[in-house]
């Protein structure tokens, strides 16, 4: 794993307009029809600048899931972002704070994709199941993480932290617990309804593989290694429990 001096020769990490970016864009252009004025014809309106802190958290997030959390100094993240230390405990307060909103995007990311995964299956719970694994299994064989998307190339950003935060730090360690409790009665909630004779067994037995699937990614290249076979695997196990 790199070291923090050697983060430092990275070459700069382009922050990603995400949400915020969007949102200005589209308060810009309803200001402009209400004044009277439309964009002109072919032309997209620029999109806002990224604020330091979405360009902290943003740059942050690529490094700690790059090279870990430990091995990412404050001094690398602020100048990755093209701020300055100062910039940054203004808007963090604290390493650990800046790692917590990052847990906490992250998560945030997963659900979205999550959602977005199972919606087009509503009514078909063993469609939406077996759907996520398919879904995983086509981000991990991407060559990057979209910029929309969650990151998975190295696994879970949530389980690779719990590595490495202290059995002490209750506040990093509950949000990752927490994000695990609801990944796993998720998992339970759909097997149920699918009609699986042990919907707590399955929903944990799916979790075990999507959790085993996650880590081989940080061992494995691409999809060379067992998550190859976990979309047929998970199929295997939902029509055992659905017999």
């Amino acid at each position: 794993m790199r070291g923090a001096a050697m983060v430092k020769t990275r070459t700069k990490v382009a922050a990603r307009p995400g949400a915020v970016g969007a949102k200005a864009m589209a308060q810009g252009i309803a200001k402009a029809t209400a004044a009277g004025k439309t964009p002109a014809a072919g032309k997209e309106p620029a999109a806002a600048k990224p604020r330091v802190r979405d360009r902290i958290l943003e740059t942050a997030g690529e490094l700690f899931y790059a090279h870990g959390i430990h091995c990412v100094g404050v001094d690398s993240i602020a100048s990755e972002a093209g701020t300055n230390k100062m910039s940054l405990y203004r808007n963090f307060p604290s390493k650990e704070e800046l790692v917590a909103e990052y847990l906490r995007e992250q998560e945030r990311e997963y659900w979205a994709v999550w959602d977005a995964t199972i919606e087009p299956f509503q009514g078909d719970p063993r469609r939406q199941l077996e759907a996520l694994f398919d879904g995983f299994l086509a981000r991990a064989k991407s060559k990057h993480d979209d910029v929309e998307d969650c990151k998975v190339r190295r696994g879970c950003a949530l389980g690779n932290a719990a590595v490495e935060i202290p059995q002490d730090d209750e506040n990093l360690r509950s949000i990752v617990l927490a994000y695990k409790s609801e990944l796993r009665r998720r998992m339970r909630k759909l097997s149920k309804e699918a009609g699986a004779s042990e919907p707590d067994t399955l929903g944990d037995a799916l979790m075990l593989l999507l959790e085993g699937g996650c880590y081989t990614l940080s061992t494995f290249s691409g999809t060379s290694g067992p998550i190859a076979s976990m979309a047929k695997a998970a199929r295997a196990l939902i029509s055992i429990h659905l017999r």
